[in-house]
């Protein structure tokens, strides 16, 4: 039985919170998740139905439970305004280095919010307003945001890139999308993680297809992957106390 991290007046709180524990382990089947969080197997397994509904469990294929993308989204949400308010100068120095306006997304359910964004200050390029909603169906953001999600959740989306897709976006550490999200605009996008390793963000730079060429990411992969080093660093990095 796993031990109750602290005891409430409200039972049936404190039974979802030991699921969720408990599942934090490791994928469970329903058998082993009663038999872990020492709850009785009907009401583990109405409780799990419950949270599966809510997203905060989801069923892989062989049907055990993990964390469901709620409970990534709920991290990100924690971390969103922290990242927001570090993120401008990073942005401003990826514009800079880029040429190109650069943008930050969040995942809130199944779109990307952008959170901060520094544009060119003339000329063509592609504006994204900020709090703007955008599907994660297609953009290189959208394949960053997805890429390390159990694949089991990603079924229902209707994505326009492949598993196979977010696997190589997986070994590079970057994405790039040529004219998937409009015509005429390219992306190249980087994760933003927590100390914990848990992507919150997506850092990006679009701007016309014509000078992204058909291969963005060699030309951009390292300018994102560096500016996303660089806002984890300014927004969770501990500050050393002098003695």
């Amino acid at each position: 039985m796993a031990p109750a991290r602290g005891a409430t007046s409200v039972g049936v709180l404190d039974r979802v919170v030991r699921i969720l524990e408990t599942v934090e382990r490791g994928p469970q089947t329903l058998n082993d998740l009663a038999l872990t969080s020492g709850i009785p197997r009907p009401t583990a397994h109405r409780l799990a139905l419950a949270l599966e509904t809510h997203e905060l469990l989801h069923r892989d294929d062989s049907g055990r439970f993990r964390l469901g993308p709620r409970i990534t989204q709920l991290a990100a949400a924690i971390g969103g305004e922290t990242l927001a308010t570090k993120a401008e100068p990073v942005l401003r120095a990826l514009r800079d280095a880029t040429g190109e306006s650069s943008q930050l997304f969040r995942r809130e359910g199944d779109q990307r919010v952008c959170i901060a964004t520094v544009d060119l200050d003339s000329g063509l390029r592609d504006t994204v307003p900020l709090h703007a909603r955008l599907p994660l169906t297609a953009g290189s953001a959208a394949q960053v945001l997805l890429a390390w999600e159990d694949p089991g959740a990603l079924k229902q989306l209707g994505t326009v890139f492949t598993l196979e897709d977010l696997a190589q976006v997986r070994g590079r550490g970057w994405a790039a999308s040529v004219q998937e999200r409009s015509p005429g605009v390219s992306s190249v996008s980087a994760p933003v993680r927590a100390p914990d390793g848990v992507v919150v963000a997506a850092i990006s730079v679009s701007g016309p297809s014509a000078r992204f060429g058909s291969d963005p990411g060699r030309t951009f992969g390292d300018s994102v992957v560096a500016a996303a080093r660089e806002l984890e660093e300014r927004a969770f990095s501990t500050p050393q106390v002098s003695a």
